[in-house]
């Protein structure tokens, strides 16, 4: 499953980045890049709409953001690691630095969305 979600073009290490509108404008256009979005605009929108419900950002210096959108061609992941460390209102009150960005399309917003953060909570437990 990891082989479709992720492509190399996505995952950006030693991003420079001024905060976290930046860092999540990088990360899309790494995932249109990598051939996941059809509407950058729309999917930013989305990921920033769910932001303002809670913080992504789970501790750790570890944000996981995501957005479903209709301009989501197709389910990915953006992985960034930041050169200097942003803030994103973290649970535990810490800067992030490692950025993992979900990219869902609305039509698969249910069942994809929940078993990618499953996917991704393993790989990152492991």
């Amino acid at each position: 499953m990891a082989n479709d979600l992720i492509q190399k073009e996505a995952v950006l290490l030693n991003l420079e980045a001024a905060d976290q509108d930046q860092t999540l404008n990088r990360l899309a256009d790494a995932l249109q890049g990598a051939g996941f979005l059809a509407d950058k605009d729309a999917f930013v929108a989305s990921v920033k709409d769910r932001e303002k419900h809670a913080s992504t950002a789970i501790g750790f210096g570890v944000a996981i953001p995501h957005g479903k959108s209709s301009g989501v061609k197709k389910a990915g992941i953006g992985f960034a690691r930041l050169a200097q460390p942003v803030e994103w209102n973290s649970l535990d009150g810490k800067p992030v630095s490692i950025i993992i960005l979900l990219a869902i399309p609305q039509e698969e917003a249910g069942k994809e969305h929940l078993r990618i953060l499953a996917s991704v909570s393993k790989r990152t437990h492991s």
